[in-house]
């Protein structure tokens, strides 16, 4: 992982000289430049993630370099001016266009890197709050204690300590964005940017844009894999992106460098491509949706997030987490949701996965008044869908997790056997089949259960 990059803008060599070595000794990556072209043109090679800026320089000074680049498209990072004859009112006028400081030359070495350490930690905080907001309620760290959960938390620590690209695959919902900030808290990138690309609000020109960035008559955008030098960039579908920007994307990662849209010369980067995808991805290759040679590309190190359903042991912890997150966060009045809600959700087929859970207990911690979560408000709030997977033709209810064992699996029995009589059309050969039984036995189960195969429901 590279160093942080300051770029350093002042016409007078012994004070560009000395800042720069200063920095450099101190662990910075420093550019420098002596006017306003020179700076125009480091900011185009490569996105600084601070500029002290020299306001008295021949040509175009450094309040009008600030302004054309707050006109643009707006700082790209902090930046702190120097100068040693300004005033109060050039002072203003710099914080008014967005400089983060002032310093007065000669310059403090000690308040310089006071300075220039300040304003790297609350542009830092800063994007964290902004990746936090869009990401949030998002869990941070995977919440489970399941032995699935347990091994998939250690099998990604281990793919943490190794700097390859990594896919992430899993059903919607399940999680992987979860996993995919935490295998980058685990990383020797953790103090770099993470990224997301969601892929479903761009389309082609606008998204190779947001992933690439562009020049255009003198203005400068910085793409997402420039946001993300030194860290991680997050695809949220990779299976998104058109067939040219996923073109343009694995050149960008077999040379590590890429072109803006628009530019001429290469921009390097050291980036680490965390791609995840909901779709089978072996047939969208087959289709001719995703490139093969980009899936062999990402597909270093695979993670597979397992649905819900898979891990609902899980399920008393992640709405005890939600509860307290919603509680806490949004202000919402804490409730309790009692053992026979937990066994409800517990077996509920989740289609959404952990996202669907997560926004049931913050629909039922609005909506509800009572100290505790009721079976009725529950059920209300899935709309009566099923707890077995069934589409449309399920007739399997929830019903009978109330009931004693004994009830509850005659029930169970029950409407699996008129289910399945359904599917074969009352033919019992082929029911016999279908659930493995013994045809006397399956006569004697039908009768014990009040099932008329001539007269089944539906039929």
């Amino acid at each position: 992982m590279t160093g942080q990059h300051i770029l350093v803008i002042d016409d007078e060599p012994d004070i560009r000289n000395l800042v720069r070595d200063i920095l450099e000794d101190e662990g910075y990556e420093v550019s420098v430049a002596e006017n306003a072209q020179q700076a125009r043109e480091q900011r185009r090679l490569r996105k600084p993630d601070l500029i002290l800026l020299d306001i008295w320089m021949p040509g175009t000074d450094g309040i009008t370099l600030l302004k054309e680049w707050q006109e643009g498209d707006g700082l790209p990072c902090p930046v702190i001016m120097m100068s040693g004859h300004g005033t109060v009112e050039t002072a203003v006028e710099a914080t008014r266009l967005g400089a983060y400081d002032f310093i007065e030359k000669p310059i403090s070495l000690a308040r310089l890197l006071l300075i220039v350490n300040r304003a790297l930690e609350a542009n830092h905080l800063a994007q964290e709050n902004i990746g936090l907001k869009q990401q949030l309620p998002e869990v941070q760290v995977p919440i489970g204690s399941s032995q699935l959960i347990r091994e998939l938390c250690e099998q990604t620590r281990r793919v943490a300590q190794h700097d390859t690209a990594v896919l992430i695959t899993g059903e919607q919902g399940s999680g992987k964005q979860t996993f995919a900030r935490y295998l980058h808290k685990l990383s020797s990138r953790s103090d770099g940017a993470f990224v997301v690309l969601s892929v479903i609000s761009h389309s082609g020109e606008t998204a190779a844009k947001e992933l690439f960035g562009s020049e255009k008559d003198g203005q400068l955008h910085y793409g997402l894999l420039e946001q993300a030098n030194g860290g991680v960039l997050f695809i949220e579908e990779l299976t998104d992106l058109d067939l040219t920007t996923q073109a343009h994307l694995l050149t960008a990662l077999e040379s590590n460098s890429f072109l803006r849209i628009g530019g001429t010369e290469a921009v390097h980067i050291d980036v680490r491509v965390i791609a995840a995808s909901h779709k089978d991805l072996d047939e969208a290759v087959r289709s001719g949706h995703l490139r093969n040679d980009l899936y062999y590309r990402l597909n270093v190190v695979p993670l597979s997030i397992p649905p819900l359903r898979d891990h609902s042991e899980d399920i008393p912890e992640l709405v005890e987490y939600y509860v307290n997150l919603f509680n806490t966060q949004q202000g919402l009045a804490y409730r309790h949701f009692p053992v026979s809600v937990q066994n409800y959700l517990r077996n509920f087929y989740w289609p959404g996965n952990v996202r669907e859970l997560q926004n049931l207990v913050q629909r039922l911690l609005i909506l509800g008044h009572e100290p505790e979560v009721t079976m009725d408000e529950v059920e209300m709030a899935l709309g009566g869908r099923p707890l077995i997977e069934g589409g449309e033709s399920s007739v399997i209810s929830a019903s009978w997790t109330q009931l004693p064992l004994r009830e509850a699996r005659e029930q169970f029995e029950r409407q699996y056997l008129q289910l399945k009589l359904d599917e074969v059309d009352g033919n019992m050969s082929q029911l016999a089949k279908l659930v493995g039984m013994e045809r006397t036995h399956l006569y004697r189960k039908l009768r014990a259960l009040n099932i008329d195969p001539k007269h089944r429901e539906g039929g």
